[in-house]
């Protein structure tokens, strides 16, 4: 086609998101000449993306870049970006738990896999992190099951249920489980109020608040991407959290120099409240309510890595999360976000306290489907 060049690739939706997925072997080297094309691509910077394949919202900015792994104890690589709307700044600062949902059918239909009928595991090695995750892909015919009666919040009707175990990212980014060796930490804000935080990496690195504490009820939907003031004590509750990770030096570059992790999560005691498709959430059937915040605007849902994070910290003692969640199913953590309630698996060796607890399990099951395969123009 004159005056544009193009590139193969497949538009797939992984949990609650949906992304651009590439064969590594296609794009330039990592870089600035790769950088410069997924902005291309997504039609970054512009707040709709309408010259580009992104859909407006950071949970549909998202691309995967996988490859065959050199490592033993991995299929496949996978690299995350976030490619921001606004600046067209492309993040490679953590991984996307539910982009990563789509990595093993991906593997599978795109033959960098072998596949086995019935159930075929995938381990992923995320370079973002170096962590490797394990994906159990349902097959039938050779190629990923999309049909399934799993549902999701977030997502309309069913799938084929994905089981992703995300036990071996404890310390994704840090190392550690509590960043700063302790489950609370102390924040005091410009104004002079000293509030809580519990900084837990576990499939990326969160920084969980209090709701009450940004005078949140818990019952509040996308009001809170208006809210100025709520918004800025956010990004400052965020920034001091990453001058303590010792992700940047000054809190208010915080957004510059790590612009998409940590993520951050408002908790709140369990509440009954109407989801964004107008359902009814009950408090009784969930152990906390969450509003997360990811790039400084209310996810619609949660994120996956989030959600292990969550789960992880709802098991350490003396937490932000610990305090705020009831416990109502042992082995698991029910999560109440506006889009619904979402179940996390974990169970721990040892129940009590501190940063040495021991996980058997932590995941989360997701579905994925490939929506669109081809060839994608840029000028």
């Amino acid at each position: 086609m004159s005056g544009q060049a193009s590139i193969p690739l497949v538009l797939m939706r992984g949990g609650t998101s949906k992304g651009l997925y590439l064969h590594e072997r296609d794009l330039p080297p990592a870089g600035q000449a790769r950088d410069a094309l997924l902005r291309r691509l997504m039609g970054s910077p512009d707040v709709l993306q309408i010259d580009g394949l992104g859909g407006s919202r950071p949970i549909t900015s998202k691309v995967a870049v996988v490859a065959p792994s050199a490592r033993d104890d991995a299929d496949v690589d996978y690299t995350f970006a976030q490619v921001d709307i606004e600046s067209g700044r492309v993040s490679y600062n953590g991984n996307c738990g539910n982009i990563s949902s789509g990595v093993g059918p991906f593997a599978i239909d795109e033959r960098l896999v072998p596949a086995h009928e019935g159930v075929t595991e995938v381990r992923i090695h995320n370079t973002n992190t170096g962590k490797v995750l394990v994906a159990r892909v349902p097959v039938s015919g050779g190629l990923a099951e999309v049909t399934g009666d799993l549902a999701i919040p977030g997502v309309p009707g069913t799938g084929a249920e994905i089981v992703m175990d995300w036990s071996a990212t404890i310390g994704a980014m840090t190392g550690r489980l509590l960043p700063t060796g302790a489950p609370v930490d102390k924040l005091t804000l410009e104004d002079g109020r000293v509030i809580d935080a519990s900084i837990v990496d576990a499939g990326n690195p969160v920084v969980w608040l209090r709701a009450e504490d940004f005078a949140l009820t818990g019952d509040e939907r996308t009001e809170i991407n208006d809210d100025r003031d709520l918004l800025a004590l956010v990004r400052e509750a965020r920034g001091k959290a990453c001058v303590l990770m010792g992700l940047c030096a000054d809190w208010r570059r915080g957004d510059t120099d790590v612009p998409a992790v940590p993520f951050v999560g408002l908790v709140a005691p369990p509440l009954s409240y109407s989801t964004l498709n107008g359902q009814r959430a009950e408090a009784e059937d969930m152990d906390l309510r969450l509003h997360l915040m990811f790039m400084n605007r209310l996810h619609e849902s949660i994120a996956v890595t989030a959600s292990i994070s969550l789960a992880a910290a709802s098991r350490v003692r003396g937490t932000t999360v610990h305090d705020a969640a009831k416990s109502r199913r042992p082995g698991a953590v029910l999560v109440g976000h506006p889009s619904g309630i979402t179940d996390v698996s974990v169970t721990v060796d040892d129940d009590t306290s501190g940063p040495e607890v021991t996980f058997r399990s932590l995941g989360i099951s997701r579905t994925a489907r490939r929506l669109m395969a081809g060839r994608a123009f840029y000028p």
